[in-house]
């Protein structure tokens, strides 16, 4: 295993990881929301889109990029459910 390989995997769950904690933090804006406190809703459908793109790439890649897709999961269902309760 090559040097670059050898950090490679671990800095990509690592970057899984907190991609993960970036969409959680949309539950703040969508209790916020659901509160009447609406919030603008051009970001999350913007990270709703591209997430669902980075999902669909890294799964329908020859060799699935797991990291990639699952760390763009949440971001799918966060930043839609943040949309839909901000407008």
């Amino acid at each position: 295993m090559s040097l670059a390989n050898k950090y490679l995997q671990p800095l990509g769950w690592v970057a899984t990881i907190t991609a993960f904690f970036m969409y959680v933090s949309y539950i703040p804006q969508i209790i916020d929301n659901l509160h009447g406190i609406k919030t603008n809703p051009t970001q999350p459908l913007a990270a709703t889109i591209n997430c669902l793109l980075w999902v669909c790439y890294g799964l329908l890649k020859e060799k699935k990029d797991w990291p990639l897709s699952i760390a763009n999961a949440p971001g799918v269902f966060f930043g839609l459910l943040a949309f839909i309760t901000a407008i």
